[in-house]
């Protein structure tokens, strides 16, 4: 895979003027962050060599190239789901490809079901740690040492050092920002009520269909990283409402500007 990496960056390197220090992951109805990079070069999905595709609502298929928090940032407007049919592998390839543009910290962010009652629509929680349910790995195969090793560790999935930082300064702010516990499911249905009260026993405070791979492969390759839910919904059984993608979108769309703000502060904090 490293060629072909490598292959994927040259042509990036060839589109941008300046390394990018960190790279954003913006899920579902997340993309309108980058309507605050200052200097934008964008590159459509489709003109990147090697690149996948995104085929859903809410994920535009443009990588952004700006600045923002003060920083050279990278950002993926829309991401990769295996229930779009993309190999596990594929879902994590752009942590590969920001290692090698010369990303240091990663930020991966989702829209996300809430399974702590405590949780509401419109919160916004940092992943503290993780639940593989959809039971794959991108680093399932051969493995390549230039890219990392071959059992890299897992137990601190997301920085902590750096969310102290970026939890001070939402505190300064005062804009909360709760913790929990992230489930990672194929989809692309919505989980059904028995799940997720299983899930919730197994102390699960969220649900999604994404965010893991990166957060796997970013530990391969050794980029510090942070991940953020915001929750667009209560997951099935937590309320009586049906589950819909446009009450995802609404929400995404209705928190947007809360939502900039902290993720600013996590590229500042850096």
């Amino acid at each position: 895979m490293y060629e072909v990496v490598r292959e994927t960056v040259d042509f990036l390197k060839s589109k941008i003027h300046d390394v990018p220090e960190v790279g954003l992951i913006l899920g579902s109805g997340l993309g309108g962050v980058t309507e605050s990079f200052d200097d934008p070069v964008i590159v459509d999905y489709e003109n990147i060599p090697n690149f996948p595709r995104s085929t859903v609502e809410g994920h535009p298929g443009k990588m952004v190239f700006g600045y923002f928090g003060g920083r050279s940032v990278v950002a993926l407007s829309g991401r990769f789901h295996l229930y779009e049919g993309h190999p596990v592998s594929r879902v994590a390839f752009p942590v590969y490809v920001f290692k090698m543009l010369g990303v240091r910290g990663l930020i991966v962010t989702n829209a996300a079901g809430g399974i702590n009652p405590k949780f509401k629509p419109g919160d916004i929680v940092f992943i503290k740690d993780v639940i593989n349910l959809a039971f794959c790995n991108p680093l399932r195969g051969p493995n390549d040492e230039r890219l990392g090793p071959r059992f890299p560790d897992m137990s601190t999935p997301t920085d902590r050092r750096w969310w102290e930082r970026i939890r001070e300064a939402a505190q300064a702010k005062r804009l909360e920002i709760k913790e929990g516990v992230y489930v990672w499911v194929r989809g692309p249905s919505y989980e059904t009520p028995a799940e997720i009260a299983m899930m919730r026993k197994m102390g699960a405070d969220l649900v999604g269909m994404s965010t893991v791979p990166e957060i796997i492969a970013a530990s391969h390759v050794g980029i510090r990283t942070v991940a953020f839910s915001l929750v667009t919904n209560y997951a099935s059984g937590i309320a009586e409402n049906k589950l819909s993608q446009e009450e995802v979108i609404e929400v995404a769309n209705r928190m947007k500007v809360r939502f900039t703000k902290v993720i600013s502060m996590a590229v500042k904090t850096l």
